[in-house]
C-alpha cells in the first residue's frame, strides 16, 4: 500500500431496528433507500448508450444509476445484506461494459464534454457518487469482479476527467473542484497514488492547481464563495466530500484547518445566505434551490461530527432527510435526544476575494424569521462567468416573502424541451444584464458592457458596514463599472415603533459629464397605487430598449416628470409595501413588464418600476416600508399609504444629511460622508445636538 494510503476502519453494520428505535430521521432515510434500490432491483436497471442532452431520457438514467450505486453501497455498509453488494456490483460491472465502447457525449455543446453525459460535469458528479458506493462493496468482491469494474470504468473514468480533460481539471472553478473530487476519491479507493497528487496539486503536481489551490482561491476568509450561494451549496459537496476523505487517510495534512478552518465557515456561510429556507437568487442561481438539497445534507453531517454544533441540529430538522452514513445517524440521534438550538441568522458582511479585498455580501437582517426583514447588498465581485452584472445590487425580503427580487438565472434545469436544460439564451440577454436587477445603469448599458472577463479584474469597495442606535448599515462604492462614472450605495435596515422596519436606499452617481441614470425596482406582488399619473399602454406595447436587457421589457406606462417626492405601493399576500421616493433631478417613472422579444417563452412575466434621469450628478433617496393589512377571510382591509412624510437632503462639513420624515417614528437622518475613510472622525450639530461618528456613514433617530 502506498505511503499516506492508509484505510481508515470499516464502518460496522447498522442494524435497521435498532436505528428505527434510536434515530427516526436516520430510520427514514433508510426506509427510503431501500424501498428505491429494492424497486430498482425488481424492475432492472437499464445502461443505456447515452444520446440526450441534459433532462432527456439518457441523461437523467445515468444521473439516477450514479446514486443507485452509492445507495445500494451504502445500504450493505448499513445492513451487511449481500444482495445489495451484489447490485450495486452488478450496475458497475454493467458500466465498465460501456464505457469503454463511448467516445465523446452526441450532444456537446460549447462546454467540455463528457462520455456518459454532455457535459463533463456531470460525469465527475457521477464518479463522486459512484466511488462511494464502490468503497463500501470493494473489500468483499473478489479480484476479478474488482479488476473488472476498475479497469472498465472507475479508472478510465477518472482518467479522462484528469489528463483527459486538463482545461478542466486545472481550472479553479466548480467544475475543477468535481472532477479533483471524483478523481482525488477514486485516487484514494484504488490506492493511487499519483492520481491522489494530481487531485490535490494539479495534472503538473506544482501546487498551481488542484484541490488545495481550490480551497485557497474559491472561498473568502469569512467562507464566501466567489460564484455566490447557489454554486456554494452546489460546490460544497465535493469540497467537504473529498476533505473527509483525504482526512481520513491523511489526518496529519490537517485539511479542515487549512486557512483557518475555512470550510467549516464555508458551511454557515451557505446557511446565512438563506431566508425561508431559499438561497439568495444572485448569480446564475436556480431559485427554488434552498436547505434542502443533498449537497448540504452531506456538509451538515461532515460539520456536526466534528463540532457537535447544536444549532446545525435545527437546519438538519427542516430536511427530508440525512447522509445514509455515519455522521448521518449521529445527527439523528441528537434530534432525537433534543439537542438542537435555533440556527442563529444574523446581520453579517461576508467577504468576497480569496485576500478578502473583492468587496463583500452585507446582509442586515432585522430578527428571526419568518417574521423579520432581511436586506441583502451585493457589493461582491462578478463571481466569474456565473456572475450577473449587478454590482450594488439590493434584494429584500420582509414576513417571509420576496418584496425586491432578484430573477436568478434564465434556465428550466433539466427540461429537456428547453435548450437541453442548459442556460438559455436569455440568461444573456436577460438575467445577467444589470437591468435585470435593482443596480443602477448608466446610459441603457450594462456594467463593464456585459463583459465578465472585464468586470472580473475590477473590485467592489466597501465603504461602511455597522450598527448604530439599534439601526444597521451598510455602503459601498464602485468606479470602474462605467468610464468617468462612480457610484455608490448605502442601504440602512431602521427598526420602527411597530415591530416593523424601514430600509433607506440611497444611490449616488457622479461624473464630469451627464448621462441617463436608470434605478430598476423589481417588485413582487400586485401594483395597488402610484403617487404619479401614467401614461399607460392600452392597445398596444412596445420594448423599452434594443439591447443590454432592455429588448426583453414592454413598455406597459409611461409618467409624466415627477419632482419632488412620490410613492408606489403594492401587495403582497396579507400585507401591503409602499416605495417613498425622491431624486435629485426629475425623475419619468416606467412601468415594465418582462416578455418582449421572446419568441420561446422562456422568461417569467415579472414587472418592475425604472426611475429615470438625465444629469452629471444623480441622488436616489428610497424608503421602503411594509404597512396595512390585508384579510381577504374577515374582509378586513387596513391600508392609508406609506408612512414617509418628506425626504430632505443638504451638505455639510463634507457630509450629506438624508433627513427622512415620518408619521409616527420621528425623523430618521442618514448621514454619508464624502470622504470614505473608514478612519476619519466626523462631527456635526444635527438638531441642536452634536453628533460624532467614525467612518463613512451614520445613522441617527
Amino acid at each position: 500500500m502506498p505511503a499516506g494510503c492508509e484505510r481508515p476502519a470499516s464502518s460496522p453494520s447498522i442494524n435497521a431496528a435498532d436505528a428505527k428505535a434510536a434515530s427516526p430521521l436516520f430510520d427514514k432515510t433508510v426506509q427510503d433507500l431501500r424501498a428505491g434500490v429494492e424497486a430498482n432491483m425488481t424492475a432492472g436497471v437499464p445502461v443505456p448508450r447515452p444520446v440526450d442532452a441534459g433532462g432527456g431520457y439518457t441523461h437523467e438514467q445515468h444521473k439516477k444509476n450514479g446514486k443507485t450505486i452509492y445507495e445500494a453501497g451504502m445500504l450493505y455498509r448499513l445492513t451487511g445484506d449481500a444482495r445489495y453488494r451484489e447490485f450495486s456490483a452488478g450496475v458497475l460491472e454493467d458500466y465498465a461494459a460501456l464505457y469503454p465502447t463511448l467516445g465523446l457525449h452526441p450532444e456537446r455543446k460549447g462546454q467540455a464534454p463528457g462520455k456518459l453525459f454532455w457535459q463533463g460535469l456531470n460525469e465527475a458528479v457521477w464518479l463522486v457518487y459512484a466511488i462511494q458506493g464502490y468503497e463500501a462493496i470493494r473489500p468483499d468482491l473478489d479480484y476479478e469482479a474488482r479488476m473488472d469494474i476498475e479497469n472498465g470504468v472507475i479508472r478510465p473514468m477518472a482518467e479522462f476527467l484528469s489528463d483527459g480533460s486538463p482545461q478542466t481539471f486545472d481550472r479553479i472553478h466548480n467544475h475543477g473542484t468535481w472532477a479533483a473530487a471524483a478523481v482525488g476519491m477514486t485516487g484514494y479507493v484504488l490506492e493511487d497514488r499519483d492520481m491522489i497528487d494530481k487531485a490535490l496539486l494539479g495534472l503538473d503536481k506544482s501546487g498551481n492547481a488542484g484541490f488545495l489551490k481550490q480551497l485557497d482561491l474559491l472561498f473568502s476568509p469569512d467562507g464566501y464563495y466567489a460564484e455566490g450561494p447557489y454554486y456554494q451549496r452546489y460546490a460544497l459537496m465535493p469540497f467537504v466530500l473529498f476533505a473527509q476523505t483525504i482526512d481520513n487517510h491523511e489526518p496529519d495534512r490537517r485539511i479542515f484547518e487549512r486557512r483557518d478552518g475555512v470550510l467549516m465557515k464555508a458551511i454557515l456561510a451557505t446557511i446565512q445566505q438563506t431566508y425561508a429556507g431559499r438561497f439568495f437568487p444572485i448569480n446564475d442561481a436556480i431559485r427554488e434551490k434552498g436547505l434542502n438539497t443533498a449537497e448540504l445534507r452531506y456538509a451538515l453531517a461532515i460539520a456536526y461530527d466534528r463540532t457537535e454544533d447544536p444549532a446545525l441540529l435545527d437546519i438538519v430538522a427542516r430536511q427530508s432527510g440525512v447522509a445514509p452514513t455515519a455522521e448521518g445517524r449521529a445527527l439523528s440521534d441528537a434530534i432525537a435526544a433534543g439537542k438542537a438550538n435555533p440556527f442563529p441568522f444574523k446581520s453579517m458582511l461576508l467577504r468576497d476575494g480569496a485576500d478578502g479585498q473583492a468587496g463583500a455580501l452585507a446582509i442586515l437582517r432585522s430578527g428571526p424569521e419568518p417574521d423579520a426583514a432581511a436586506l441583502v447588498f451585493k457589493a461582491t465581485s462578478q463571481g466569474m462567468g456565473h456572475g450577473h452584472f449587478d454590482r450594488l445590487g439590493l434584494l429584500y425580503f420582509d414576513n417571509g416573502d420576496e418584496v425586491v427580487a432578484d430573477y436568478g438565472a434564465a434556465r428550466f434545469l433539466n427540461v429537456e424541451p428547453k435548450d437541453g436544460g442548459r442556460y438559455l439564451p436569455e440568461n444573456e440577454t436577460w438575467a445577467a444584464q444589470t437591468i435585470a436587477h435593482n443596480a443602477l445603469v448608466v446610459d441603457q448599458t450594462s456594467h463593464f458592457g456585459g463583459n465578465w472577463e472585464r468586470s472580473e479584474k475590477s473590485a467592489t469597495k466597501i465603504l461602511a458596514f455597522g450598527e448604530a442606535g439599534g439601526s444597521q448599515f451598510a455602503a459601498a462604492e464602485i468606479d470602474t463599472a462605467y468610464e468617468g462614472v462612480t457610484i455608490r450605495r448605502a442601504v440602512a435596515l431602521v427598526p420602527r415603533d411597530n415591530d416593523a422596519s424601514f430600509i433607506i436606499d440611497v444611490v449616488r452617481a457622479h461624473s464630469a459629464t451627464s448621462h441617463t441614470y436608470d434605478l430598476p425596482v423589481h417588485f413582487k406582488g400586485q401594483l395597488i397605487e402610484t403617487g404619479f399619473e401614467m401614461d399607460h399602454a392600452v392597445d398596444m406595447m412596445v420594448p423599452l430598449g434594443e439591447t443590454s436587457g432592455y429588448q426583453h421589457l414592454w413598455k406597459r406606462a409611461q409618467s409624466e416628470a415627477i419632482s419632488g417626492l412620490s410613492h408606489l405601493s403594492w401587495l403582497i399576500a396579507n400585507q401591503f409595501y409602499t416605495l417613498t421616493f425622491k431624486a435629485s433631478a426629475p425623475l419619468t417613472g416606467y412601468l415594465t413588464e418582462l416578455g418582449a422579444n421572446d419568441p420561446h417563452d422562456n422568461l417569467r412575466s415579472e414587472q418592475a418600476l425604472i426611475l429615470r434621469t438625465q444629469a452629471r450628478e444623480a441622488d436616489f433617496v428610497s424608503v421602503y416600508e411594509r404597512n396595512g393589512l390585508y384579510d381577504n377571510d374577515e374582509e378586513v382591509t387596513v391600508f392609508d399609504g406609506g408612512s414617509v412624510t418628506g425626504i430632505a437632503s443638504e451638505t455639510r462639513d463634507g457630509v450629506t444629511i438624508y433627513s427622512i420624515g415620518t408619521k409616527a417614528d420621528g425623523t430618521i437622518h442618514l448621514l454619508f460622508a464624502d470622504d470614505p475613510d473608514a478612519a476619519l472622525t466626523h462631527s456635526l450639530q444635527l438638531d441642536g445636538k452634536p453628533v460624532m461618528w467614525t467612518g463613512a456613514l451614520h445613522v441617527v433617530r
